[in-house]
């Protein structure tokens, strides 16, 4: 069966003339690439079950057509359509176009399959899947470059989204005419957005702080969408270095807080980091204050203390 990448593409080669999003459906659907439709001039999936739904099956297809006609029309990405796809975002004061040239001289973005121009001024390049390898959708919000692997879906022409109140299409921009290559998406979110190193497991105190304050300033700067991940990230990285549960929550409650966390939603993240890597050995072994025990602590969330200042927070 021809790549997926291949088969998208070639559709897209023959959208030289008025085609409705039913015509590319069927004819990707044909091609062996899953398809499902989204809410007209919208992004939302119109199925129960979102991108799970999609099918290469002609009679759903048809039928799915058939009763939303207007509908958009997009492929999930990862490992189920055997493509993923780099999403360049444009939103003042953010330029995703700067992100992806820096990343395309590093050599991390340079062999994608097609270029689409989205209706906001941005760009999705798409890539073939790894094979054999998760490719998790994230996000570099700061970057404006968002990632969509396993776990998303993509808008694909001749779709059409509303944008102040006019309909704008999806556009094929380019065909890579060669080979196409894949996508190191770990590498490329490493070098869009770094992550702090984490404080050592020895070492002086003095390095050791400011290691801490340099992992909160990071949580700190979490954009939407990203907030969540980067603060359980980062108390994952304390509970591996051997940081005490009640010290993480004192040096991430106010990073996340900076953010735009709740408190609530703070312990719960930090605490579900420390039961990840720290797992409880049982009853007995739930000492508070130790970073081994940590769920005997994080048992008592209604009487937490607030969080203390951290030395090098903005």
């Amino acid at each position: 069966m021809m790549a997926a990448t291949d088969a998208l593409a070639d559709v897209l080669r023959q959208m030289t003339g008025p085609w409705t999003v039913s015509d590319a459906a069927r004819e990707l659907a044909t091609a062996g690439v899953p398809v499902f439709p989204c809410v007209p001039g919208r992004k939302r999936p119109l199925t129960e079950h979102g991108f799970h739904d999609a099918t290469t099956d002609p009679g759903q297809v048809e039928a799915w057509w058939r009763t939303h006609p207007d509908a958009n029309l997009a492929v999930p990405t990862g490992a189920t359509s055997g493509m993923v796809g780099v999403d360049v975002d444009v939103h003042a004061p953010t330029d995703g176009y700067e992100a992806f040239e820096r990343a395309h001289r590093a050599g991390l973005v340079s062999g994608w399959a097609f270029l689409v121009s989205t209706p906001s001024g941005g760009m999705h390049a798409y890539y073939p899947a790894t094979p054999a390898q998760t490719q998790r959708s994230w996000q570099a919000a700061r970057a404006g470059v968002d990632f969509r692997g396993d776990g998303g879906y993509i808008l694909v022409p001749p779709s059409m989204v509303s944008i102040s109140g006019a309909a704008v299409g999806y556009r094929v921009r380019q065909i890579n005419s060669g080979s196409s290559a894949t996508l190191d998406s770990d590498r490329l979110r490493e070098f869009l957005d770094p992550r702090p190193t984490p404080p050592p497991r020895t070492g002086n105190d003095v390095q050791r702080s400011l290691d801490v304050s340099r992992l909160a300033t990071w949580v700190a700067a979490r954009g939407e969408g990203e907030r969540n991940r980067g603060l359980f990230w980062a108390a994952c990285r304390l509970a591996e270095n051997g940081a005490p549960a009640p010290e993480a929550l004192d040096v991430l409650a106010a990073a996340a807080s900076q953010s735009g966390l709740g408190e609530r939603e703070i312990t719960a993240t930090v605490r579900s980091a420390y039961r990840t890597i720290l797992p409880p050995a049982g009853p007995s072994s739930s000492v508070q204050g130790s970073s081994r025990a940590a769920d005997g602590w994080f048992a008592l969330e209604a009487t937490v203390r607030p969080p203390t200042p951290v030395r090098g927070l903005p």
